[in-house]
């Protein structure tokens, strides 16, 4: 082995310096996929073949999992489950098959988003310091289960689309000091598991670069921290075509890495299941414009619950045929 070869293996090692960054993350959120499965839902090839959805989506060019977690989530079979054993269960199956691993923390015990931040029941009448040990305990425990078993996330969330904050009414941006002890416990427990995990700040509308101004002129200001901004980008809830917004959406990724420097990355991206033209038209689109970011700035471009057929769903924004087999929208994943 050469000299130069060594001493640049060491200093790799001792993380002296950094390798180049990793390759462009091309993502799908697969937190339905269990219930699907045990509810008989079956996925095929194109060929009619049946096979692991996982393995479909790596086929079609997909490398990294997005897993969501609840805290005490109930049985549903929607809009339940994704508790920390089964989180543990699918970051296994992904981390068999080569796949890199992101873990969403929506620190509720089903949907957060915009329009609902719900507290978790088991928290609902903690006091605020309890509340932010809560972020911590929960955080740690999850990430700690996860390495226990050999697997430590690329990335990590730190609550799921929260422009008006999380954990209402304690963590609303109406209350910014309060809203970023909250997060700071997120990223300090993240942190202690492993310094080396990228922490993601989400919120909604990636296009709207007003609405990313004001939350992250606050979080500067209150001190939060955090690695990696992290953008929802669905034409169809904005009802305007990509065509009309996609501009809008790189505008506001440019500024965001300008204005904070900080990456940013596509981390929800859909678009209505029966128009496969559009979806793989915008795909493709949102793909290019991501990876012709300055820098390699754009990490990746993460489809929300692609395999999630609206057959067995009823969501319209899936990327999957009822016949089981995924739609060739997908396809602008090969890329």
């Amino acid at each position: 082995m050469k000299l130069i070869y060594k001493i640049t293996l060491l200093l790799l090692l001792a993380g002296a310096i950094r390798p180049c960054k990793a390759q462009f993350a091309k993502g799908a959120d697969v937190g339905w996929l269990p219930q699907m499965e045990a509810t008989g839902f079956k996925f095929y090839d194109s060929d009619g073949n049946a096979k692991d959805c996982l393995l479909l989506l790596k086929e079609r060019g997909i490398n990294t999992i997005r897993l969501r977690v609840w805290v005490n989530p109930s049985n549903d079979r929607g809009s339940g489950h994704c508790g920390k054993k089964e989180t543990v269960e699918m970051a296994q199956r992904a981390q068999k098959l080569g796949m890199r691993l992101m873990i969403d923390f929506h620190y509720s015990d089903s949907w957060a988003d915009p329009a609902k931040q719900k507290k978790p029941a088991a928290w609902e009448k903690h006091s605020f310091p309890e509340l932010c040990n809560d972020v911590y305990k929960h955080t740690f425990e999850v990430l700690d289960t996860l390495k226990s078993v050999g697997i430590t996330p690329e990335w990590v969330q730190v609550g799921n689309e929260i422009p008006g904050g999380m954990l209402w009414p304690e963590g609303s941006t109406s209350n910014w000091p309060q809203l970023a002890q909250l997060l700071n416990k997120g990223y300090d427990a993240t942190k202690a598991i492993d310094p080396k995990i990228k922490v993601i700040v989400h919120l909604d509308e990636g296009n709207n670069n007003a609405k990313y101004r004001t939350f992250f002129d606050n979080a500067t200001q209150h001190g939060v921290r955090y690695d990696i901004i992290g953008m929802s980008y669905y034409p169809y809830w904005i009802n305007k075509s990509y065509k009309a917004t996609l501009g809008d959406l790189v505008a506001n990724m440019n500024n965001m890495i300008a204005r904070y420097n900080k990456d940013v990355m596509i981390v929800e991206i859909g678009e209505e299941d029966r128009l496969v033209d559009e979806t793989y038209n915008m795909l493709t689109a949102v793909i290019k414009a991501v990876r012709s970011i300055p820098g390699k700035r754009g990490l990746g471009v993460i489809y929300w619950e692609p395999e999630g057929a609206r057959s067995w769903s009823h969501y319209a924004l899936g990327c999957w045929q009822d016949d089981g087999k995924p739609s060739p929208a997908l396809d602008a994943f090969k890329k």
